[in-house]
């Protein structure tokens, strides 16, 4: 039997709905808008392709039972509602859930929405290494599992220590293009644009799937708000102090500088 389980990591933060039930229209925040589970929707989602991926109909039938029973489901598992919470759902592949919960710390909830939608600068900048090995592609980059090993040696290579770290390494495939970060999807300002462009097309980039990264649920809200477009981007293309944005699904929207060694 499969000794990996399907997972996806969420913010729990009750002060979450003030900031998506002010918004016009489901256009800028995927609905459920009311709900304190960050991109709730966008977590099953992830889930259950990640369980066709490896032919899990047990789990299926388990994420399938639509998103009510996945909320409440979580919420069994939440200790203290009026705190902001790490969850991380696992799935295996019995179609057994469960939920690890680990507190987490404050952040201005505007950072969760893409940046396009808020002008907040973020007080903290990330520090952003890039693999100095390659990593080849598999269905355990596609989707997230417990099967980490590649991107624990690549964190471990850029002698990152602990998740509260404010630094990221970009993992790069085979073909010497990146992939996406450890923890993070990773958007560069898009090539061949000067910065004060005026049209709306979007200023930034974020790696394709095909290059072999994680489909990510705030990938995902980004691509969908139009915030940035998918292209490809090798190693020789980045630039040392160059700006990025890196996102997840626990602590939104992080601005991020390149260092390259």
């Amino acid at each position: 039997m499969p000794s990996f389980e399907i997972i996806s990591s969420l913010r729990y933060d009750p002060d979450l709905p003030r900031i998506t039930n002010g918004l016009p229209n489901d256009e800028f925040y995927p609905a459920p808008k009311q709900s304190p589970y960050y991109l709730l929707s966008y977590h099953r989602d992830r889930l259950i392709a990640a369980a066709r991926h490896f032919n899990w109909e047990s789990a299926l039938t388990f994420l399938q039972d639509g998103l009510e029973a996945f909320e409440n489901f979580m919420d069994a598992a939440i200790p203290d509602k009026a705190k902001a919470w790490r969850l991380r759902v696992l799935v295996d592949c019995h179609g057994k859930g469960s939920v690890e919960v680990n507190p987490v710390g404050a952040l201005d909830c505007w950072s969760l929405l893409v940046p396009s939608l808020h002008k907040s600068d973020p007080d903290v900048i990330w520090n952003v290494y890039v693999d100095s090995q390659s990593t080849t592609p598999s269905g355990f980059t596609t989707h997230k599992t417990t099967a980490r090993d590649d991107y624990s040696a690549a964190r471990a290579r850029a002698g990152i220590k602990s998740l509260a770290e404010t630094s990221e390494v970009l993992l790069v495939n085979t073909d010497g293009q990146v992939m996406e970060g450890s923890i993070t999807t990773v958007y560069f300002r898009r090539r061949g644009q000067a910065s004060d462009d005026k049209t709306n097309k979007p200023m930034w980039i974020t790696p394709p799937l095909v290059c072999g990264g994680n489909a990510g649920t705030s990938r995902r809200y980004a691509l969908k708000q139009g915030f940035c477009v998918e292209q490809l981007i090798s190693r020789a293309d980045l630039v040392d102090g160059e700006e990025c944005w890196l996102s997840n699904g626990v602590r939104g929207f992080m601005k991020g500088v390149v260092i390259l060694n």
